[in-house]
């Protein structure tokens, strides 16, 4: 009887353990996350709070609003862009919109033209076999890759030159041709594996109903690998964004982009940190919305070659 005790006794300790631990991990796996959220939106916190402080309370590090300090539209009065301030005229805000247009002009014309010339060198290194002189088609998507190595400090006195010959000093047409030099390696290497994962199959079965190669690129390849182009869309978005260097190189006036006017927050009496944190905000705002209502694109495109 003591021995049917026992036996009967012991699952139901195994199951208690088990529910324990199961219970510990998901408690170390969610404390993991929650921590982890926190380090990666702390900056974000920290900046529009900046925003919105004095000159004080940035020195003190202040950081919790209407307990260390009062909030207040200091930044973003200094920017024209504060509900008392907006209405009225700015030329504050005036340069702000600008260097906010010439941004998104760069940023989307290298993106959409390296995602279109990116697709197209992809696909052909996914489908067919090229040799030049020793290099094959993993040689030439290296080669590719490998441009990213050189450090921009490299190429800014040639392309200072080259842009003072051709006229494209100070201009959005230079920008947009540069940034899609920067981001084009990356576009084919994401679209090179996203094709990869495309069986060729569906390529002869639509040759075979009678489309031609570029039919069948445009409705049955390309359709398929709508996840890695968006994903390589935003991520070269988000690269020429943010890019400061080449701007500042060849930009003086006319086509300056927000991270330029950024970094220009500074005065006499040292850096307008509110002034800063204001731009700094409004430019995060548009990828972070991005990368929100994009997320699952991103995600599918990023992870297509993973798995074969």
């Amino acid at each position: 009887m003591a021995i049917s005790t026992t036996s009967s006794e012991a699952p139901g300790r195994s199951e208690t353990a088990f529910r324990a631990t199961m219970i510990l991990s998901r408690v170390l796996i969610y404390g993991a996350l929650i921590l982890w959220a926190f380090v990666s939106l702390f900056p974000i916190y920290w900046t529009l709070t900046t925003s919105m402080k004095s000159a004080v309370d940035v020195t003190q590090g202040h950081l919790l609003p209407w307990i260390d300090f009062q909030p207040d539209w200091k930044g973003w009065r200094s920017l024209g862009l504060s509900p008392d301030t907006i209405f009225e005229t700015s030329t504050v805000r005036d340069e702000f919109v600008a260097r906010f247009m010439n941004s998104v002009i760069t940023s989307l014309g290298a993106s959409l033209l390296a995602v279109v010339i990116g697709s197209l060198a992809a696909y052909g290194l996914s489908r067919f076999q090229y040799k030049f002189a020793w290099m094959r088609n993993r040689d030439i998507s290296f080669f590719f890759l490998s441009q990213l190595i050189l450090p921009p400090v490299v190429l800014a006195l040639p392309f200072l030159v080259l842009y003072r010959e051709l006229a494209l000093l100070d201009t959005t047409i230079g920008l947009i041709l540069l940034y899609t030099l920067s981001v084009l390696p990356i576009v084919i290497w994401i679209m090179r594996d996203q094709f990869d994962t495309i069986p060729i199959e569906l390529d002869e079965a639509a040759l075979v109903d009678g489309l031609s190669l570029w039919g069948a690129f445009w409705h049955i390849i390309l359709p398929i690998a709508l996840p890695g182009m968006v994903a390589a869309f935003i991520l070269s978005l988000v690269l020429s964004w943010n890019e400061y260097f080449f701007a500042a190189l060849l930009t003086s006036s006319d086509a300056k982009t927000l991270p330029v006017m950024v970094a220009s927050q500074t005065g006499s009496q040292g850096i307008n940190w509110w002034s800063m944190a204001a731009l700094s905000t409004t430019a995060i705002a548009p990828l972070a919305l991005i990368g929100i209502f994009l997320e699952r694109y991103i995600v599918k495109g990023l992870t297509a070659g993973s798995v074969k």
